[in-house]
């Protein structure tokens, strides 16, 4: 069991896969958590579920390219459980995947507006209420795309490289003021977004058999841990969720 009991979060991106099972995951451990999603249907479903099994949750639309509208989630965080002590910015996009020569400038510029602008955004409106509390923990899901090239992903591969120095500006700027700034990387996870990566039919990971993705609860319970103090060993960085050495630490192995 992880310690975060009477503990408050802000989930992006949390109508599914890995945003849905760090809610999941974060409520089972006594979290607080508002989630914030564009589409509210599947997210209130998940906040009435969370509710029905003792736990505390909200739900608000929300575009995380749109700094209103990730201000009025971290509000509704503050206000409905006394602040903010985690952010989990994993609101993200992948489609569509085109090579760079055929890429549309809009779309390509979209996946920048969310991917990026979108944890600026959460960074941006939580850290003033982390700040004077002294203490919280944002984690931002990145991708070994962050640091690798491939074929058809020049958008995420380009808004990753982004996040993970955000990650670290975050880490240089609050590290000293009691707050951690981190970033995981999960590796392929069966999700929505692995479905659209095997319809592109471009790079190798477009090959991989679905069997080889990782659960979106894996992610998870990984969140919920460095949720913990557990997270100080990788501030400024990220954790990668494929070191053996991490799953065992979370207790997936």
């Amino acid at each position: 069991m992880f310690q975060l009991q009477g503990k408050s979060a802000l989930i992006t991106g949390a109508s599914r896969g890995i945003g849905e099972a760090a809610a999941l995951s974060l409520a089972k451990y006594g979290v607080a958590v508002v989630l914030a999603a564009r589409s509210t249907k599947d997210i209130e479903r998940i906040a009435a579920h969370i509710r029905e099994l003792g736990g505390e949750a909200a739900a608000i639309s929300c575009d995380v390219s749109r700094y209103d509208d990730v201000e009025a989630a971290v509000r509704l965080c503050a206000d409905s459980f006394k602040g903010i002590d985690i952010l989990v910015n994993n609101a993200g996009l992948i489609d569509p995947i085109s090579r760079l020569e055929s890429s549309d400038p809009d779309a390509w510029g979209k996946v920048i507006d969310v991917n990026v602008k979108g944890v600026y955004h959460g960074i941006r409106a939580a850290a003033p209420l982390m700040l004077e509390k002294g203490s919280g923990t944002i984690i931002n899901i990145s991708s070994g795309a962050a640091t690798g090239a491939l074929e058809g992903w020049s958008h995420y591969c380009a808004s990753k490289a982004a996040v993970l120095s955000l990650t670290k500006c975050g880490d240089k700027e609050f590290g000293d003021k009691g707050i951690t700034v981190l970033g995981l990387s999960p590796g392929t996870v069966a999700t929505e977004m692995q479905v659209q990566i095997k319809a592109s039919g471009i790079n190798p990971v477009s090959q991989l058999d679905p069997s080889v993705h990782i659960p979106a609860e894996w992610v998870g319970e990984a969140i919920a841990w460095l949720s913990t103090d557990a997270g100080n060993a990788f501030k400024g960085t990220d954790c990668s969720l494929r070191d053996e050495g991490v799953r065992e630490a979370v207790g997936l192995i």
